[in-house]
């Protein structure tokens, strides 16, 4: 006796195929990206690496190990990150267009990257001095402390702020704030500081080391596994505050627990690979139109996979150029983020869906 095939069996046969492609092209984007560049190397090379073993060539080996895959690990925590972080935010204040640095993350820990970077010469205070004189790590430092700040402000802001657009709007001001501090900070910097603090705002991915994604992998991990216990808040919130406070959503705590896992998120992001526009606002909507749900038991799984996807891509086409050049990050976000939202919300829209 044959089983009667259901609409239910059929949406989930085609969801279970949906994931199932989403994490074979994941694996694939691994492998090919690895293996293009300005150095091609075949497949099979990228696979012994990955499971232990060696590159048939010493070359091909040191590459792998040492800048192909820190970059494709680092996008991939990089992607899935702002992913999850970009729908929280878009789901918080149920606003389309918000995306993990509305708050004023990112210009926050500018501002602290700026400090250090253009202000951290022989004039400045005794401690950043101390901080630019660590190279690398004194930028990540000081982005981490400038996200941190703002992250504080905001969360006590949210202790007296009930309205989300309201707290929405403190963190438009402060990103203004912090923004003009940084553009004082360049008119008497020298010139040389502020190119490298223009560099650093171009975003990358390759300029992490292991011991960098020791530290930036568990603390993604912890902060997305700790999202998933926020799917009944946010399910609700698509509904309005209205009716999560009837649903019995308290919605103090599930708002704190949102931005600061958001922000923790953004701010990982940020001290280690600098500023990285986009990727937050496209992954959403481009989950949403490919999985065709607004339940988030779906879709937080979802912007991790697609977001460490679409950031392997971004990444991989940011060093295409070369060995001694490379396209801006942010550039390449864009660009491919554009169309891919374009597309969805064009496509959502013709098919009748509510993307």
């Amino acid at each position: 006796m044959t089983t009667p095939v259901t609409a239910d069996t059929v949406k989930a046969r085609g969801t279970a195929g949906k994931w199932t492609a989403l994490i074979v092209f994941a694996v694939v984007s691994v492998l090919v990206t690895a293996a293009i560049g300005a150095v091609m190397m075949p497949l099979s090379d990228v696979v012994h690496v990955l499971i232990g073993g060696t590159a048939s060539d010493a070359g091909h080996d040191a590459i792998l190990r040492l800048v192909r895959l820190p970059r494709i690990a680092t996008s991939a925590i990089a992607g899935a990150a702002l992913g999850v972080a970009g729908l929280q935010m878009q789901t918080l204040f149920r606003n389309a267009l918000a995306d993990p640095y509305i708050l004023g993350a990112n210009s926050g820990a500018s501002l602290g990257v700026a400090i250090v970077a253009l202000a951290g010469g022989a004039g400045g205070p005794a401690f950043v001095g101390v901080l630019a004189g660590w190279g690398r790590l004194g930028i990540v430092l000081a982005a981490a402390a400038g996200a941190a700040a703002v992250l504080g402000v905001i969360l006590l802001m949210a202790v007296w702020v009930r309205n989300a657009v309201t707290l929405l709007l403190i963190g438009v001001m402060l990103g203004s704030v912090t923004g003009a501090l940084v553009a004082v900070l360049i008119v008497y910097a020298d010139p040389t500081s502020v190119q490298k603090y223009m560099i650093w705002g171009l975003g990358t991915f390759s300029s992490t080391s292991w011991s960098d994604i020791q530290v930036a992998a568990p603390i993604v991990a912890v902060t997305i596994l700790v999202v998933f216990f926020t799917v009944r808040p946010l399910n609700a919130l698509l509904l309005g505050e209205g009716y999560a406070r009837s649903m019995g959503v308290d919605l103090r705590v599930a708002r704190t627990v949102t931005l600061l896992s958001a922000a923790l998120l953004t701010g990982v992001v940020t001290a280690f690979c600098g500023p990285v526009g986009f990727l937050g606002l496209v992954i959403p909507h481009l989950v949403r139109g490919l999985l065709q749900t607004s339940d988030h038991r779906s879709l937080i799984p979802g912007c991790a996979l697609v977001g460490a996807t679409l950031a392997v891509w971004c990444g991989a086409l940011a060093d295409l150029p070369g060995d001694h050049m490379s396209l801006p990050l942010n550039a390449v976000t864009a660009l491919i983020g554009a169309p891919v939202v374009i597309t969805v919300l064009l496509r959502g829209r013709a098919q009748g869906g509510a993307v």
